[in-house]
């Protein structure tokens, strides 16, 4: 039977590559290059500072090295520091554009011109540098709601799995 209760990050990952598959997260191409550039100055504007964002991002990537089979912290680190954080800086512009991309595709111009004035007030600005936390905010309360709903997912899917004849 499936283990519903394995970390968050296996279940993110599955999202993910869900998410993937199906189509989701794959920006389409913009209209025009107006749009575009008005989504890449919304894209800018809304991300917090690039270095600090990279750097925020080290802690997390430990333990995907240590999975990868660099079981040592202090060797993980290294790694993270000397090709993972490197990699990510020197590619972080073609993330920008694919953001903007997506973007781009959805929102019209004067939509996106709007979101780029809001981020240029005090309360844009804010929301911003309030990302960080609302980003782990938001973790902590998917990973909770998961949690709670996992045994009525896990036997629900144990009903239909032996509905189905399909229980070993």
């Amino acid at each position: 039977m499936l283990d519903l209760h394995r970390s968050t990050r296996s279940s993110m990952l599955a999202l993910g590559l869900f998410a993937g598959a199906m189509g989701f997260g794959r920006p389409a191409e913009a209209q025009d290059a107006a749009t575009l550039a008005a989504a890449r100055d919304v894209i800018t504007k809304m991300q917090p500072d690039r270095t600090a964002l990279l750097a925020s991002m080290a802690a997390p990537m430990v333990p995907l090295v240590q999975q990868m089979g660099v079981r040592e912290p202090d060797r993980a680190q290294v790694l993270v520091k000397e090709v993972i954080l490197p990699t990510l800086t020197a590619n972080y512009d073609a993330l920008l554009d694919s953001q903007a991309k997506s973007y781009a595709s959805v929102l019209s111009v004067s939509d996106l011109k709007a979101l780029a004035a809001f981020y240029d007030t005090p309360a844009g600005r804010s929301f911003v540098a309030a990302q960080p936390r609302l980003a782990q905010a938001q973790l902590a309360s998917t990973t909770a709601w998961m949690q709670g709903i996992a045994p009525e997912m896990q036997a629900k899917l144990g009903t239909a799995i032996k509905a189905h004849g399909w229980a070993k």
